[in-house]
């Protein structure tokens, strides 16, 4: 056994290392071969366990390539109403959960300067009454100083000017700079509460794709497939232009041109009346946006059950006592909320809801610099009004705490599936073991050791799950690159036939001190051939205890 005759003679005998092992391999090969079926039977039951591996540790590395492009957000800190701090994020970052409440309008003006304030606050109720009350001052005084008396109607004149200058300074009251505005790089308002069919509706501001740079590290921003952005007003469609993403547009068959109608409240919610006409689509970028409809901001404030109700006496933000006197006389305040609210059905083109109508659900911040962070996130958390969070820590904690335990989960089940396999082949080989004892015994006869006979059981058995390995490694591939359009679409991640899992720290289950990060597919070969060695010893060792000469009498 293991001995080659040469063609010189018959005692010319080479023993061969080579050779030798060589003949060892064949001879596991032929037995394998001798039972087909069941060798393959149990080579695919290997072949479904590394199957499984290979896609768990595939789906590891999708998801944290996807975490990763979504952790890179281009705002450092989301602002939004007291509540839990994972839930505003997924609300904001996701648009997963529902949002615990709304912050008001003014507070997020101030995060702005002096003149982006007056410029909306030039559509408040407060600044068009005291606009009003300017009015009819100055007329009095112009009606004072052209008496000829002199006396009593001077006197009038000069208090009538200084209502004139309180009235001004009050109507300018919104034109100061912002609490926060010196901190700020840009606050980009998200306004929640309405579906398009399954997907989010977000009212936002043109900002929301000129200014947002959503990957810092490759600076990316969010480019269209077709169209354009949403305008803040525009020539041919007003308040209402919509930007839908990629998954939005296939999905839903969304086309440039076509008017969509959101509904209030949830997917099945009743329809606005006032459609949105899509001017843009986006590229899908791997982030939720792929799967969001973003509106102008002020036309989603104008369609039906989304204008706060107005208070009786709403309150500006400087306010003297000679002021709030000055305006009994004056128009009334709910005829100017009248004035400028929207009325669906008397207007076509219609004035922007008032200030003190609006409200917000989140404001994604990008601070000045991450040295002022900390001190703008705590003084805004002391107020009363809102909380600051910090969304990347948030998402990398919703990682460490929840995502990655369900992928070691998966791993680990899978595990269990190989080495269930794995018994399945030493089951296999063991039962064959005595149909098999005549033969042992005849390569005993012939020379073969012990030793010589084992190997050749663990041969079979390393046989069995390395074949079932490759096989099952093949078809795992096979089926990320099958499965790779919808991943990429989904996610934004490409992978293909020959993409490896990313590195893994094989040690972060048991210290977070330390890092071993190592590519998890090429430590399958070694971890199937000792899989293979451990489950084959217990026939090789019935090999190894054969008897020959009962076995050769039988």
């Amino acid at each position: 056994f293991g001995r080659r005759v040469n063609s010189k003679g018959p005692n010319s005998h080479e023993f061969g290392y080579d050779d030798n092992h060589m003949s060892l391999w064949r001879i596991a090969w032929r037995s394998i071969e001798q039972r087909g079926l069941a060798s393959l039977l149990t080579a695919l039951s290997m072949a479904l366990g590394v199957m499984l591996v290979v896609a768990v540790l595939t789906i590891h590395g999708v998801v944290s390539e996807s975490f990763r492009n979504n952790s890179s957000l281009g705002y450092n800190m989301i602002v939004g109403a007291k509540g839990g701090k994972l839930q505003l994020t997924l609300n904001t970052v996701y648009y997963l959960s529902s949002p615990v409440e709304n912050i008001p309008y003014d507070f997020y003006l101030e995060f702005f300067t002096a003149e982006s304030r007056g410029q909306q606050w030039k559509h408040s109720i407060a600044y068009h009454a005291r606009d009003a009350q300017w009015n009819a001052a100055d007329a009095e005084v112009l009606s004072l100083s052209a008496g000829t008396l002199p006396g009593p109607q001077s006197l009038a004149a000069l208090l009538a000017l200084d209502a004139v200058e309180d009235a001004e300074a009050s109507r300018q009251a919104g034109s100061r700079d912002g609490k926060f505005g010196m901190f700020t790089y840009f606050a980009i308002p998200v306004c929640l509460g309405d579906y398009f069919g399954k997907f989010r509706v977000v009212g936002t501001t043109p900002a929301m794709f000129d200014d947002l740079v959503f990957d810092v590290e490759r600076d990316r921003k969010f480019e269209f497939a077709q169209g354009r952005n949403f305008q803040h007003k525009s020539k041919e469609h007003g308040y209402f232009e919509a930007v839908v993403g990629s998954a939005v547009a296939r999905e839903m068959k969304v086309a440039l041109g076509d008017e969509i109608s959101p509904a209030h409240g949830y997917p099945e919610g009743h329809g606005h009346e006032r459609k949105f006409t899509v001017v843009g689509i986006l590229k899908p970028s791997g982030t939720p946006n792929d799967r969001a409809v973003f509106v102008n901001m002020e036309g989603f404030y104008l369609m039906e059950d989304h204008a706060k109700p107005i208070e009786e006496e709403p309150v500006a933000e400087t306010e003297s006592t000679e002021a709030d006197a000055a305006m009994d006389g004056d128009e009334n305040q709910a005829d100017i909320a009248t004035s400028l609210a929207y009325n669906d059905n008397a207007i076509d083109d219609p004035e922007p809801l008032p200030v003190e109508q609006r409200e917000v659900t989140a404001i994604l911040l990008r601070t000045i610099s991450p040295l002022v962070t900390p001190g703008l996130q705590n003084n805004i958390n002391e107020g009363p009004t809102a909380q600051a969070v910090l969304p990347v820590m948030e998402i990398y904690n919703l990682f460490a705490i929840i995502v990655k335990p369900i992928q070691w989960v998966l791993l680990v089940l899978t595990a269990m599936i190989c080495v269930v396999s794995g018994i399945s082949i030493l089951v296999s080989i063991y039962n064959s073991m005595s149909d098999r004892r005549h033969e042992i015994a005849v390569m005993r006869a012939l020379g073969a050791g012990r030793g010589t006979v084992m190997t050749i059981i663990l041969l079979e058995s390393i046989f069995l799950s390395l074949g079932g390995g490759i096989i099952g490694w093949v078809a795992g591939h096979a089926l990320n690159a099958f499965a790779s359009p919808w991943v990429e679409d989904q996610t934004g991640v490409s992978i293909g036939f020959l993409s490896w899992a990313p590195p893994m720290n094989i040690l972060e289950l048991f210290t977070e001190e330390r890092t071993l990060n190592v590519y998890p597919e090429p430590l399958l070969i070694p971890a199937l051939i000792l899989l293979a060695i451990i489950v084959g010893f217990l026939p090789a060792l019935s090999a190894y205890r054969t008897d020959v000469a009962k076995s050769l009498g039988d």
